[in-house]
């Protein structure tokens, strides 16, 4: 099953950090598996464990999980040893304020502060340098909020809907993709940097224990990134519904509604209150899930256009490249090309 994609907006964010220490974004993004081309191209998107890769790649070289969010470097590790800090908490309140005084103790420059005010729960990055924040400040910012998001999730075991989610900065040219990772509702030029939740998730127990620990940091950052999304939503329940389809026919809006029980009319204005339309799922699930299959040399562009329902490759050509800005030879000749080059830097730091 596809685990998601990435906008290659993200992948250009995590890389102002690695530019403004002056080191070698390239055989990062090789080292990632990710082609620099894509970078420009505006539509491109990536896996997720590719992301997740450079992710960590990024982490390793500057010897820093919060990518130069502090003066002070928060070395690698440190994420580890919080969870385990916090797994032995009963509830999730004590095991964010817990978090919250560790990263106390390691930066400088941020104070993270949980707020409980009714039936709101805010988590709030108070930053010193704002609001002169540089790009990779930016992304570092939006990086620890995913970080302390995931952790809450998987402490308590489900999904934690952001109710609001604010940016202690101007919103960006790609600010429609921040929908993927922090809700529909979102406001920019802020005081603060923010992610607000329902205060009752704080008091739910921490379920998570040593063995399930071990499981959860195998794959970090992957399962923080795309794995607690909002299941509950109904452009989850409809994109599950569609996915069991593939590759028939997709069913149309009419049968959803139905299915459902209740009118197309009613099914669009609740989609639209997510932020989506039925095209925009369907469009978002064979991108998705064409990113993934193409990653796969044994399938040929055929194989992979049949399984996602088109009945005809040219009509899969021309929608992959409206999803991704290549066709899908070129994605794949990209993805073999950062192989070789990847696996070529790889034997001559060996020689």
């Amino acid at each position: 099953m596809e685990k998601g994609t990435i906008s290659i907006c993200f992948v250009r964010a995590a890389l102002e950090s690695v530019r403004a220490r002056g080191l070698d974004a390239r055989a990062l993004l090789l080292q990632a598996g990710i082609h620099p081309n894509l970078l420009s191209s505006p539509s491109a998107r990536v896996s997720a464990a590719r992301y997740g890769a450079l992710w960590r790649s990024i982490a390793e070289a500057l010897g820093d999980e919060l990518f130069g969010l502090d003066s002070r470097r928060v070395k690698v590790g440190s994420f580890a040893m919080l969870c385990r800090s916090v797994i032995h908490c009963s509830t999730l309140e004590r095991a964010l304020n817990r978090a919250l005084r560790f990263y106390g103790l390691l930066v400088d420059d941020v104070s993270i502060v949980l707020e409980r005010d009714g039936g709101a729960a805010k988590l709030a990055l108070h930053d010193r340098n704002a609001p002169a924040v540089s790009p990779q400040r930016v992304f570092a910012q939006e990086g620890l909020l995913v970080i302390l998001h995931g952790l809450a999730c998987w402490l308590v075991g489900r999904r934690i809907p952001i109710a609001l989610a604010e940016f202690g900065y101007p919103e960006p040219a790609h600010s429609v993709e921040y929908r993927t990772m922090f809700g529909t509702q979102l406001a920019f030029g802020q005081p603060h940097t923010a992610i607000t939740f329902d205060a009752s998730y704080l008091d739910l127990p921490v379920v998570q224990d040593d063995h399930s620990v071990k499981e959860f940091l195998r794959a970090i950052p992957e399962n923080i990134l795309v794995k607690y999304k909002n299941t509950n939503s109904l452009t989850a329940k409809i994109r599950a519904r569609l996915r069991e389809t593939l590759p028939e026919e997709l069913p149309d809006l009419e049968t959803i509604a139905s299915e459902l029980y209740t009118t197309p009319a009613t099914l669009r204005r609740r989609l639209q209150g997510e932020g989506e339309s039925f095209q925009s799922i369907k469009d978002q699930l064979r991108r998705d899930l064409a990113i993934t299959y193409l990653s796969h040399p044994d399938r040929s562009v055929m194989d992979v256009a049949l399984e996602l329902g088109f009945a005809e490759p040219s009509a899969f050509h021309r929608a992959f490249k409206k999803w991704t800005g290549a066709s899908p030879g070129e994605h794949r000749r990209r993805l073999a090309a950062s192989v070789v080059e990847r696996n070529g830097a790889e034997a001559q730091a060996h020689a």
